[in-house]
């Protein structure tokens, strides 16, 4: 068991790091760009530094809301960070009729259930109709990985609708 967790925590890091690696590998350095005793001073932190005082309310997918068909970890990747107390917005339409194509909001308990779309231990947090109007509402309030997935067509939206994503909160700076 104890093998086990070490494990998972080892490859948690593992991609936490491969992720930023690819973030920044994807960076332009301008030809201006100063180099002082090993140390990048790209604009990087300048760009994600949380300006706000509060936690933000957010549109998961912006513009495009919660739906089939859109890579909702790429969004993830290109809007975060997130910070603790934040809150994640899912709007999506409520079914009209048997033909419509219901969508809901499931939390997965962990990284590989995220992998393989697996439904079996989640914790549904919105049902089918709570997406319309103003949507669901989720607060970031602790700081571990949230996994969230479209549990409908038992998974098939997840796996192969992309509608899956994870955050991982930040701590918010302290202004003094």
């Amino acid at each position: 068991m104890e093998m086990g967790l070490r494990q998972a925590q080892v490859l948690i890091l593992l991609v936490l790091a491969s992720m930023l690696a690819v973030g920044m590998a994807n960076k332009n350095i301008a030809s201006t760009q100063r180099w002082n005793y090993g140390f990048n001073h790209t604009d990087w932190f300048a760009k994600h530094r949380n300006g706000t005082r509060g936690p933000k309310r957010i549109v998961v997918g912006g513009s495009e809301n919660w739906h089939f068909g859109f890579n909702y970890t790429d969004w993830a990747l290109k809007n975060g960070p997130f910070y603790l107390n934040d809150s994640l917005v899912f709007k999506y339409d409520p079914p009209i009729d048997n033909s419509s194509h219901p969508h809901s909001v499931y939390l997965l308990p962990n990284f590989w259930s995220y992998l393989n779309c697996d439904l079996t231990r989640a914790k549904r947090l919105a049902d089918v109709t709570q997406g319309g109007g103003e949507g669901f509402e989720f607060r970031l309030k602790r700081w571990q990985p949230h996994y969230f997935a479209c549990g409908e067509s038992n998974g098939f939206h997840c796996d192969k609708g992309l509608m899956k994503f994870f955050v991982m909160p930040l701590f918010r700076r302290w202004h003094g």
